[in-house]
């Protein structure tokens, strides 16, 4: 299922010359503003945290919690932005910082920390890549970061989903995903250390943070952190740096491992259901539908408050046609977190299949005002076009085509079927070119179907005369044939020749 976030609409307003870095005070060649730092973040900061499960509700305490810590260490951060901190509710160990201030930790990262001073550690270097524009100093450098759509790959094609998008091309995937060069993360380390200090911390939160995970890099669940270190290296060149750092800060500050064990004490106990979870979807994936079951209801008998668990039986049952339970499962997860986009594509395409327009449509808009994605657009073209509103459908459709992928070739395909006849010239290519004098047009067919019965019309605006030609037999999809026309004309007037396809239709299926 292919995942698309409206085009950001920024302009990248182009600076020549320096900036001081608010930071370290170096002077640094930028390429964007801070108006696109913010507009980056802005835009792109709920969608982002949608694709990768939404936000963790369970325990609200440990948001409000991080919070806390996040905007101890921003009070006293040398740029003032708009900082927001959220909990993501993936078990994958990562934390990451868009431009303008927006950080997000995930529920994976928080259970392997061991006190609020290695959790300030890592608010510390987030806020610290966001105050210094580490993004932006990315797109300085051509890191390739792509202004516009971001699109994301989610899951299965026909299977359950497991609701945790992996994140694929875009500007806000790629700032998150990027892995930062090595003067950027001793700044973090640097200066989100001395934050730290400022506020009362104790700074060697931060090195037994990197020795730990200079441990994991080395071990046997460097798999499992292998995102975090993607982006943010573990070495023990950090380790000796955060050393030399913290032996000159001031001593004795907090490390607070009691409070951090409090605030985490719901998390922690909950780990383990979380773990049943993340194995259910493996064995799902693998085709064991029952124990994909029987580790999701054992998991929700260790946390009966996670709607991801019950999204996820809503899936086999609505797979298994089991519409009555899959109906309860979703009803349940939206009753447990109203703000996640997919509890309500699930029961939307539910409620498609059971023949309730009305109720899948109000699901599926519901889900794209949270993340817009193809398969809640082909759902929706889908129902239009069953109500012979040809427009939404198109537009719906045309959305979904424009994204490309197998997602793509459906959408393009649901197109055909109702409006190649109508608007030929819209999927078949013609150009004009001479051979042996000859005036010869390639016919393009750049759709996922077959056509036949193509007719070109030719256009002589010299002497405003039109001829039509037809090719014989069909073009395959994604290729093209060449019309013969007998028509002989020099060089000069083939290349005023206009061609247009009037018509096509599909051809039979064998």
């Amino acid at each position: 299922m292919r995942v698309f976030v409206t085009s950001l609409l920024v302009t990248v307003a182009l600076i020549s010359g320096c900036v001081t870095n608010p930071v370290t005070g170096k002077r640094e060649v930028r390429l964007v503003g801070e108006a696109w730092e913010l507009d980056v973040g802005k835009q792109q900061y709920a969608p982002l945290r949608q694709m990768q499960g939404g936000d963790y509700v369970v325990d609200p305490g440990v948001e409000r919690y991080v919070q806390q810590v996040g905007n101890r260490l921003a009070a006293v951060s040398d740029r003032k932005l708009p900082y927001e901190f959220h909990v993501i509710n993936d078990s994958t160990p990562n934390a990451w910082a868009l431009p303008g201030g927006k950080i997000s930790i995930n529920r994976g990262l928080l259970t392997e920390l061991k006190n609020e001073a290695e959790l300030a550690a890592v608010l510390g270097h987030e806020i610290v890549h966001a105050a210094a524009g580490h993004g932006a100093q990315g797109v300085t450098r051509g890191a390739g970061l792509q202004i516009g759509m971001a699109a994301v790959l989610i899951g299965t094609q026909g299977k359950v989903d497991p609701n945790i998008a992996q994140l694929g091309a875009g500007v806000g995937a790629q700032l998150i995903n990027s892995k930062y060069g090595r003067d950027a993360e001793r700044e973090s380390d640097q200066f989100g250390m001395k934050y730290m200090a400022e506020v009362g911390y104790d700074p060697r939160g931060a090195v037994t943070l990197q020795q730990a995970f200079v441990r994991l890099s080395q071990g046997r669940q460097q798999d499992r952190f292998s995102q975090l270190f993607a982006s943010h290296p573990a070495s023990t060149e950090r380790v000796q740096n955060n050393l030399r750092m913290a032996a000159k800060l001031p001593k004795g500050g907090e490390l607070g491992r009691e409070r951090y064990q409090r605030a985490m004490a719901k998390m922690f106990k909950s780990r383990a259901a979380y773990d049943k979870y993340d194995e259910a979807r493996k064995a799902y994936s693998d085709g064991n539908t029952g124990k994909a079951t029987s580790l999701v209801r054992e998991a929700i008998r260790i946390e009966p408050n996670e709607g991801h668990f019950h999204s996820f039986l809503g899936d086999v049952a609505r797979v298994d046609k089991k519409y009555d339970a899959a109906q309860r499962h979703y009803d349940r997860a939206i009753t447990l977190n109203s703000k996640f986009f997919y509890y309500y594509l699930g029961r939307g395409k539910l409620n498609q299949a059971r023949g309730r327009m009305n109720d899948a449509r109000r699901d599926l808009n519901l889900s794209m005002r949270l993340l817009p994605t193809d398969d809640a657009q082909l759902a929706l073209g889908n129902i239009a076009r069953a109500r012979n509103d040809l427009t939404s459908a198109r537009k719906h459709f045309q959305a979904v085509a424009a994204s490309g992928g197998a997602a793509g070739d459906q959408a393009m395909a649901e197109l055909l079927e109702f409006d190649l006849a109508e608007n030929p010239a819209g999927y078949v290519k013609a150009v004009t070119g001479l051979q042996n004098g000859e005036l010869v047009v390639q016919v393009q067919n750049p759709t996922p179907r077959a056509i036949t019965g193509v007719q070109v019309q030719l256009l002589d605006p010299t002497t405003g005369r039109r001829t039509t030609r037809s090719l014989s037999g069909s073009v395959g999809s994604k290729q093209s044939r060449i019309l013969r026309t007998g028509i002989r004309l020099p060089a000069e007037r083939a290349r005023q020749i206009r061609p247009t396809v009037v018509r096509a239709v599909l051809a039979q299926r064998t």
